[in-house]
Order: C-alpha cells, then sequence, then structure tokens
C-alpha cells in the first residue's frame, strides 16, 4: 500500500486530545497552511479561507461555542453537551475552515452557464482542504476531530476574530495531542459500495 493511503488510513476522529504536542506551532501552521494551499478547486478559485486559533484563541473560541450553546441546549442536557466542549477545548488549536462568497459570486457572474454549480463546487474545495489538513496533522502524530457548530456561532466568532463578512464559515478542525486511540471503524461490504466494469 502507498505511504498516501496509508496516511488517509492513519487519519482518525481523536475525540481525547491534549495540548502536549510535540511539533511547535510554527511547523503545525505551515503545515495547515501549505496543505490548503496544494488542495485543488474549481477553476483554480481558491476559495477556502483558513483560520488557526491558539492558546487564549483557541479557548475563547469553544467558550464562544459554549455560551452559544447553553442558550439553545435544555439545562437538564446541557451537562454532556459543556463535558464535549470541555474536551474541544483541552486540545492545542482549532482551525476554522471558510469559503469566500466573494469569489463564488464573482465566478457565478463570470461563468453564468455554471452559476448554481458554483457554491456545491465552493463546498468541495472546502471538503478537499478539510481533509488534507486533517491527514497532513495526523501524518506528524497530531490527533483532531472535524466539528459543525456553524451557522450558530457565526456572528459571534466573526465579531471577535475580526472575519471579513464574504467568509462563511464551514468546519472546525479541533486538534492536538494524542491522549486516547480512536476506536474501531467499522466498513460497509465493498460490493454495497463499490461497482467496477470493463
Amino acid at each position: 500500500m502507498s505511504n498516501f493511503l496509508n496516511s488517509i488510513k492513519a487519519r482518525r476522529t481523536i475525540y481525547a486530545i491534549g495540548k502536549n504536542v510535540s511539533v511547535d506551532q510554527a511547523t503545525i501552521e505551515e503545515t495547515i497552511r501549505e496543505a490548503v494551499k496544494q488542495s485543488p478547486s474549481s477553476f483554480n478559485s481558491q476559495t477556502s479561507r483558513v483560520v488557526t486559533l491558539y492558546g487564549a484563541s483557541h479557548t475563547n473560541f469553544w467558550n464562544i461555542v459554549r455560551e452559544t450553546l447553553r442558550k439553545i441546549v435544555p439545562a437538564e442536557a446541557f451537562e454532556s453537551t459543556n463535558a464535549k466542549i470541555d474536551s474541544f477545548a483541552a486540545g492545542f488549536g482549532t482551525a476554522l475552515f471558510y469559503e469566500d462568497q466573494d469569489v463564488v459570486k464573482g465566478l457565478q457572474e463570470q461563468f453564468a452557464l455554471y452559476a448554481d454549480n458554483f457554491p456545491v463546487w465552493s463546498e468541495h474545495s472546502s471538503a478537499i482542504a478539510q481533509f488534507a489538513t486533517w491527514t497532513a496533522l495526523a501524518e506528524m502524530g497530531i490527533g483532531a476531530s472535524l466539528q459543525h457548530y456553524n451557522p450558530i456561532i457565526d456572528e459571534e466568532v466573526a465579531e471577535t476574530f475580526a472575519i471579513p463578512a464574504n467568509w462563511k464559515l464551514r468546519a472546525q478542525l479541533v486538534f492536538g495531542s494524542i491522549e486516547a486511540p480512536a476506536g474501531e471503524k467499522t466498513y460497509m461490504d465493498d460490493a454495497a459500495r463499490f461497482k467496477t466494469f470493463n
């Protein structure tokens, strides 16, 4: 099996993360940027934008998520929600994945025939960038899980971190040291998933 496929296999959802990473922040940041830059996008539109949070900013972000959820989760159910947010805040950092809607709209205007497709292709570009980043971090021994607390947190996060209005939040990749391995992964039967023709 190729190194690339082994890297994909090594990328798992890791919930038990901590701050004990052996890689310095500058290397992590460079890895995230390079993974996103090298990810393909339709028409080479490069719509993906990333805001990476460390230290107090990382903690502040998860407190925003916590307090936003506190307003909408029933009080009797909040304890488990709070514990989940604590587990994310325990990580080393969070990468916020955005898509630049101005670029999407510009492409819609420039290529009217494909206008309906550009928002979909933007989502594809974001997903590829998320996956590439996640896999690159896994290669360095850093665990991560992909979260989606958008859109309920969008406004406060944008205000707190001076996010441009044309950036649309799509996902949050929280990462850190692997404090416990991922659970066993199961796979559906290949016959139900794949077809091959000659």
